[in-house]
């Protein structure tokens, strides 16, 4: 399974952008911001690239949760729900529906559980993931 994250909308505080699932849009992702200059632990995005992604035991969330291997300066990236960039520490938050502010996504859990799901259903069959992330402004 390949997984495109396309990072389309950027502010001082977020990222905003499309997940992709074997090219069909997903859903939108939510994560600190992204700095060109040193890493500020708890609020960077993290580095353009393309990493593993698998499934174990979260102890902070207390359930099995996706990660995302050998990020280069960062641990224990995961993908969650959440709605702001105050829910991650340089995770990935997805949601359905992005806005009323700039800042924000909607339905999370609801596009947590359809990932999830998706990504379970995969790696129990010992299916390899890999997400690729990068970035494009809005109106390229």
């Amino acid at each position: 399974m390949i997984l495109h994250l396309v990072r389309k909308w950027f502010t001082e505080i977020s990222t905003v952008g499309i997940l992709y699932v074997d090219g069909a849009e997903e859903c939108y992702v939510l994560e600190d911001r992204v700095r060109t200059g040193p890493k500020v632990p708890g609020e960077t995005a993290i580095p353009e690239g393309t990493y593993t992604v698998i499934i174990d035991h979260s102890r902070r969330f207390n359930r099995d949760m996706p990660l995302i291997l050998d990020v280069p300066g960062f641990t224990g990236i995961r993908i969650h729900s959440g709605n702001t960039a105050a829910n991650t520490d340089g995770c990935l938050l997805v949601g359905r529906t992005r806005g009323p502010k700039p800042d924000w996504i909607g339905s999370s859990r609801v596009a947590f559980d359809a990932l999830f799901e998706k990504l379970h259903s995969v790696l129990r069959n010992r299916m390899h993931v890999e997400i690729t992330i990068s970035h494009e402004e809005e109106g390229e």
